[in-house]
């Protein structure tokens, strides 16, 4: 199957899910955009190397590009390859000593990690053609007003501040639910410094 490569053309808050942003890739050759709900330590991730800014302490993604060039190990691309149900599914095509090895990913994580590694996104015919939109000029104006609307600073800061103490507390019981214990310690030290307030 032939390859489509794909560019970031912004980052905009969801319109349908609270908390959520909506990643938009669009065609390098082509007017096809691809809209991916991601979540907000997600959306945070990506902005921050698109701003390359740098943070006191290394992010997880920067931490995985710090052990992968200290093993020499490149991302060559990153291939959206298949959607299903609404979610998009990705793989990191890594390279080592001459050897490609495919790793599966979280879309998102993907690209986080592709901005930070300076390398190629991909996706299928199928995967646009099912997913894709067309915007027409006047939608692609409210696209780049929706990205100049984004305040870099609130999507950078920890999205965890922006929550109500109700969806902290639904975020840290599906955190737990879903054996994430990362992201539930992130919730519960958010409850537990509103509690001290």
């Amino acid at each position: 199957m032939e390859k489509i490569k794909l560019d970031i053309a912004g980052l905009s808050y969801s319109q349908t899910q609270s908390g959520a942003y909506a990643l938009v890739l669009c065609e390098v050759i082509g007017k096809r955009r691809l809209p991916i709900i991601i979540g907000g330590f997600e959306a945070q991730a990506i902005a921050i190397e698109l701003e390359k800014m740098t943070p006191s302490r290394p992010l997880t993604h920067d931490l995985f590009k710090n052990f992968s060039d200290h093993f020499n190990i490149n991302l060559v691309e990153v291939i959206i390859y298949n959607l299903v149900e609404g979610i998009f599914f990705a793989k990191l095509i890594c390279e080592q000593d001459g050897k490609e090895v495919e790793i599966d990913s979280r879309t998102s994580d993907a690209i986080a990690l592709a901005v930070r590694f300076e390398c190629p996104i991909y996706t299928f015919e199928f995967v646009l053609s099912s997913a894709g939109i067309i915007l027409d000029d006047d939608d692609a104006e409210d696209l780049e007003d929706m990205n100049s609307e984004i305040n870099l600073e609130e999507i950078t800061k920890n999205p965890t501040e922006r929550m109500s103490l109700k969806e902290l507390k639904k975020h840290l019981k599906k955190s737990i639910d879903n054996e994430d214990y990362e992201a539930a310690s992130r919730f519960r030290d958010e409850i537990n410094k509103r509690k001290e307030n």
